[in-house]
């Protein structure tokens, strides 16, 4: 079934330079660039992106990384799209996740971990709605 799904390139895999090796990850697996924008976010926009997560003992650390500086917001369309990312990015906690994923690869921890992916279909069609309200 063909699905779109919103990835974020975290400001620490942005600061880094690895935007390009990523998206051509999920180039390379068949997923299709719908939308891209490089933006900084503020506190505010963070709260409505992790909505669930405000009050949360992490939730300010994260915050604070995810504003910390430029983003990289992707939507990407392909057949099981949601899956395929989520099994490209790897586990959240780069020390579990699989060899050859992003966060493998990439990341520096458990919250410094590169991407973000939508995580259910309708997480990303909040999510897509949040980041691009025009697509």
């Amino acid at each position: 079934m063909n699905a779109r799904t919103l990835v974020i390139i975290k400001p620490d895999a942005f600061a880094a330079g690895h935007v390009g090796s990523i998206l051509r990850r999920y180039e390379e697996a068949g997923l299709r660039i719908l939308a891209m924008e490089r933006r900084t976010i503020g506190p505010d926009f963070a709260d409505l992106h992790y909505a669930e997560h405000v009050g949360r003992d992490y939730y300010l650390p994260l915050r604070k990384f995810m504003t910390e500086g430029p983003l990289v917001a992707v939507v990407l369309e392909g057949e099981d799209a949601i899956r395929l990312v989520r099994t490209i990015n790897g586990a959240t906690d780069p020390a579990q996740a699989d060899e050859g994923t992003i966060r493998a690869d990439l990341a520096e921890s458990h919250r410094r971990n590169a991407v973000h992916a939508s995580d259910s279909e309708e997480s990303a069609e909040a999510e897509i709605a949040l980041w691009f309200p025009d697509l």
